[in-house]
Parts: structure tokens; C-alpha cells; sequence
């Protein structure tokens, strides 16, 4: 326990409070909170996941999964038991470093609140001594303003004065008998210092953070999808799963998920000053997103799914054969593939996407073209700037021998067209995991999906006619009715 004092009885500035501090007690007694920063996300990826694991398996909410679960089963490329060991000794490794990454942080420490307000308050009193200079720019008469003022709104005129607030004046005197002056903080440097310190800086640290780790994540996954060695000895692990599923987020090559995902986020935590509970959600909420990312859902009322455009969709992009080498971009935004022209740019090609986007417009009460699944518009093809994917369909020379029909779904001329060619020509590169049989068997359920939305468009035109038949049929009855009584009623009239 420590006990501080800050206080000048000579200086113009208002004097900082005496505080004490002691340990932040755990947010769940007996667990440390260091302790809960490493065992919470683990807890959340497993949880989430088994979510997502019960809806599949119990085929809630077919109209928004994005694959079948027969694509599940014939696509991917490793068995689920794997992926659940591959995971756990990620996790295994990730806490460890996170273990000995909160070691070296200091404890969290409460009492000393009251003071770092204030120290922001005097920040903020600092800050007001270049307004008269700034308004002295503006050619004002800052004194005679503030005097003219002072009367009716004492202070907006100290505030202008640079923070000379004389209403809030008053003497004191030390132990030697001298008398000084001594002022205080107006209501409205406390307001804005608490919420400096209570909300707008914690809320900074967030973005940082975020930005670190969509930065960091970005570079390092497109460098491992552009550089051939990079891929095929790490990075094509986790493309074994073609049709991503929850708990297979994390299923990566052991050195790539500690480089991509365990080092990322530390150094995201470091470089954004958190304290060990500001981390603890942190970790917690990137882990929540990256699950989400990999759910295989197009759910329309997932938050999750609804705050950013890097979503389950848009990530699915990613683990197809046409699109592996575009949306590199997570967990949280697209702002890198937009920004160096690597976001897919052909639209919901596959028409596996059309029946979850069908049902999510429904839902989400929107038209075709406010909702798509992959974030992207085919006219983006023709018009966007084919870089960095310019060679990309000359150096494909391994698509040469593939079928037309084994291109499915086929990419819309331009950029998309480019992406489509070099994305396939990685996926023949990676004689493992990849080859010709991987189009192959996208290709087949590409014709399948195809297939099954053309007689579900059948079956919905002719349910529309059907119900137009039973609705002009009603109708007829009833106008007819209605004539039966107007003549009955007509009779009873003559009758009168």
C-alpha cells in the first residue's frame, strides 16, 4: 500500500489529491485476474465454437449456412480430430506466452482514480493558456471581452483568459503563517477529464490495438499466400479446411499460429498501454471475432457479423479456390485489402452464397443490392485497378490444363478474373493439401448448388402462381357472393 501527496500551495495551477493505493481485487475470487487473462479466451473459443457445433449439427438455420454439410465432409481436406489437436496445442502455446506476458506487468492497482483525473484536469487547465494568444490572432480584445463577460458568464471569461478563473480563488496559508492563493477545478474540466480518462482513452488503446493487429495480421497472411515456400510449408494447414467451421479458427500450422495470432495480439497489448483487465477483454473479444469469422453462417443478426464487413462471408471468399489469394484482412477490418486493392472484386459468384443471401435479405428487410454475402459488387471487376493481380492469370500456367468445367464458378471479366486465376493456380501449387482434385470437387458442387437453386426458383414461380390462382379464385367467390346479395337486396327493395 503506498501513500502519495502532490501538493504546492504556491503554484497557479489546482492542487492534486492525496491517494492510496491497493490491489484491484479479481473479477472472480480466487482467480487471479493475470490467471483469468489466459483461461478466458481459451473458455471463449471452445464455448463459442460448441455454439456453432450444436447449430450444425442439429441443422438449425440451413438458410443461412454458406456450404452444405456435405461439402463439410468431401471438401475438406483433414478430419475434425486433427483440427481439435492442431487447435489445443496452438492454445497450449498461447498460454504460455501469455503466462509469462503477465508476468511482466506490474498489478492492477485501484485508489489512485481521483488523481489521474485530476492530472487531466490540469492538463486540460494547461491547455487553456493559448486561447488568448489564438484569439488575440483573431484580432479580439481578449480582456475587454472576458471583462464584458464576467459578470454573466464568469467562466466563459476565465476561459478565455487562459484559465484564470477568479471566482474559484481562494487563500490559504502554510505552517509558517504564509498566506498564497489557491484554486480549483471548474465542474466542466472535471467533466471532461473523467470522461477522458474513464471512456475517450480506453476507447483509444481499443483502436490501437485493433489497428496493430489488423495491420500485423494483414501483412504477415498476405506474405504467406504470395510467397510459395511461405504457403506451402506453413500457411496451406490451415486451407486444408475449404469449408471453414468454428472451431477450426485456429487450426494452423503450430508456427504460424504463435507468429499470425499469439505474437500479434502481445504486441498489440504493449504497444496500446492496457492494463491486465483491458487485455483480458481484448484477447477475449478477438478470439470471439476470429470464431465468428470461421462459423460458415451468413447470420443476419449476429452483432458480430453486422458492425464490420469482415465477416464469416466475406472470409469465406478466402478459403475458396477462386478466391485464396484475395481478403486477406482480420479479424476485425477490411480497411488493408481496400486500401491495396486485394478485397474480392467479383460479387456472390457461387451459387452456394445465393440461398443464404437470399434468406438473410429477407430477414434484415433489405434488397438485393444493400445485401450480399461476399461485400463486394461485380461491376467492381471492370472498373477497379487490376494491381497487384496483373500477372497473376499469365503466370497461372498450370490452369491451361484444367477444364472449363472444373473453373466453376466462373469469375467475371477484369480484376475478378485475375484474382480467380492466381487464387486456382496457388491451390495446384500445393501438391498436399491442394491439386486439380480440389477444383475438381468444387467445381461438382458448384453444378450442384446451381442445380438446386434452379428448382427451388421453379418452386417458388410456381407457388407465386398458385397463390395468384387461389387469390383470383377467392376473389371471384367473393365478388360473386356480393353480387348474390346485391340482388337479393334489390329484390327486397321492389318487393317494398
Amino acid at each position: 500500500m503506498a501513500n502519495h501527496t502532490q501538493f504546492n500551495l504556491y503554484s497557479d495551477l489546482p492542487p492534486l489529491p492525496e491517494y492510496q493505493t491497493s490491489q484491484l481485487p479479481s473479477l472472480i475470487p480466487g482467480i487471479p485476474d493475470k490467471l483469468l487473462t489466459v483461461i478466458l479466451p481459451i473458455a471463449a473459443y471452445w464455448a463459442l465454437s460448441m455454439l456453432f457445433h450444436w447449430i450444425d449439427i442439429n441443422d438449425h438455420f440451413p438458410q443461412y449456412r454458406l456450404h452444405t454439410p456435405a461439402e463439410v465432409s468431401s471438401r475438406n481436406k483433414v478430419a475434425r480430430w486433427e483440427v481439435v489437436r492442431d487447435v489445443v496445442i496452438q492454445q497450449i502455446i498461447q498460454t504460455a506466452v501469455g503466462w509469462g506476458l503477465g508476468m511482466t506487468e506490474p498489478d492492477d492497482l485501484v485508489g489512485k482514480e481521483d488523481y489521474d483525473v485530476a492530472v487531466w484536469a490540469r492538463r486540460i487547465r494547461i491547455a487553456q493558456r493559448a486561447i488568448p494568444g489564438l484569439l488575440a490572432l483573431a484580432g479580439l480584445d481578449v480582456t475587454g471581452l472576458a471583462k464584458s463577460l464576467n459578470s454573466t458568464h464568469p467562466v466563459l471569461a476565465g476561459a478565455m483568459l487562459g484559465g484564470k478563473y477568479s471566482s474559484l480563488q481562494a487563500t490559504s496559508a502554510d505552517g509558517s503563517g504564509f498566506v498564497g492563493s489557491i484554486s480549483s477545478f471548474t465542474a466542466w474540466e472535471k467533466t471532461l477529464a473523467s470522461a477522458l480518462y474513464w471512456y475517450l482513452i480506453p476507447a483509444l488503446q481499443y483502436g490501437i490495438a485493433i489497428i496493430v493487429v489488423d495491420t500485423w495480421q494483414y501483412f504477415l497472411h498476405r506474405a504467406m499466400h504470395m510467397n510459395k515456400w511461405m504457403y506451402t510449408t506453413f500457411h496451406s494447414r490451415h486451407h486444408r479446411l475449404y469449408v471453414p467451421y468454428a472451431y477450426g479458427a485456429l487450426y494452423n500450422h503450430p508456427f504460424e499460429g504463435f507468429l499470425l495470432d499469439t505474437l500479434g495480439a502481445s504486441i498489440a497489448y504493449k504497444l496500446a498501454g492496457m492494463n491486465t483487465r483491458q487485455g483480458m477483454w481484448f484477447f477475449t473479444a478477438s478470439t470471439f471475432k476470429t470464431v465468428d469469422d470461421h462459423c460458415g453462417y451468413a447470420l443476419p443478426w449476429d452483432p458480430l457479423q453486422r458492425l464490420t464487413s469482415n465477416n464469416a462471408g466475406y472470409h469465406d471468399v478466402h478459403h475458396q479456390s477462386w478466391g485464396i489469394k484475395t481478403n486477406f484482412s482480420q479479424p476485425f477490418f477490411t480497411f488493408w485489402d481496400r486500401v491495396l486493392g486485394t478485397v474480392w472484386t467479383g460479387g456472390d459468384i457461387s451459387a452456394r452464397y445465393e440461398k443464404a443471401r437470399i434468406a438473410a435479405q429477407k430477414k434484415a428487410g433489405q434488397g438485393t443490392e444493400k445485401f450480399t454475402i461476399t461485400h463486394s459488387s461485380v461491376a467492381d471487376s471492370a472498373v477497379q485497378n487490376p494491381r497487384p493481380y496483373q500477372d497473376d492469370k499469365k503466370n497461372a500456367m498450370g490452369m491451361t490444363t484444367v477444364p472449363l468445367k472444373d473453373q466453376q464458378p466462373l469469375a467475371p471479366n477484369g480484376k475478378a478474373e485475375l484474382q480467380a486465376a492466381g487464387s486456382r493456380q496457388q491451390v495446384l501449387d500445393d501438391r498436399q493439401d491442394g491439386g486439380p482434385q480440389v477444383l475438381e470437387q468444387e467445381a461438382a458442387e458448384e453444378r450442384k448448388a446451381k442445380s438446386l437453386l434452379r428448382r427451388e426458383g421453379r418452386r417458388r414461380t410456381a407457388s407465386s402462381f398458385s397463390q395468384a390462382d387461389n387469390l383470383k379464385g377467392l376473389r371471384d367467390r367473393v365478388t360473386g357472393s356480393m353480387h348474390g346479395r346485391a340482388g337479393a337486396l334489390i329484390g327486397m327493395e321492389s318487393d317494398r
